[in-house]
């Protein structure tokens, strides 16, 4: 009988003001993961534009770090509905760096953020993915129920 392997060992963070180098962590895991070196490291955020998002409340930026350094991260914002004295979480970017993929490290970023809705009495966090992406897909499919909508970006120029 072949031995069982171990868990990988990680942890998750939020992130707070001050944590420049994990900040920047998360941006290099973003831009390798999605292959898009242009939109998340040509043009970082100053430190202090960085202290003010990571102090904003309903902001979260959360971790998952091995080794000392970042192999996951999520971002998501809180957003208050209009219609009912609740607000919804929308997950913006979700990473995993490639070695540390199929090993939980979404699904249990995912469940620290759903432990934080739940503690702010919310009950529902959302996710988009695009067509193609099969791995996202499978991960959301596993995790919750889909519900297909088209999304359009509105140019303000």
């Amino acid at each position: 009988m072949t031995p069982k392997a171990e868990p990988l060992a990680y942890s998750i963070r939020r992130l707070a003001p001050g944590d420049d180098i994990r900040y920047g962590e998360m941006l290099d895991l973003f831009a390798e993961a999605f292959d898009d070196p242009e939109s998340y490291s040509s043009a970082r955020p100053s430190p202090d534009y960085r202290h003010v998002v990571l102090a904003k409340q309903d902001f979260f930026a959360l971790v998952a770090l091995a080794g000392g350094r970042v192999v996951g991260a999520l971002v998501a914002y809180e957003l208050p509905k209009f219609e009912q004295d609740r607000s919804e979480f929308y997950i913006y970017d979700l990473a995993v760096a490639e070695e540390w993929r199929r090993q939980g490290v979404a699904t249990a970023i995912i469940g620290d953020l759903g432990e934080i809705a739940k503690a702010s009495g919310d009950s529902v966090m959302y996710v988009q993915a695009d067509y193609g992406d099969d791995p996202a897909i499978a991960l959301y499919t596993k995790l919750g129920t889909r519900e297909d909508v088209m999304h359009f970006d509105i140019s303000i120029d």
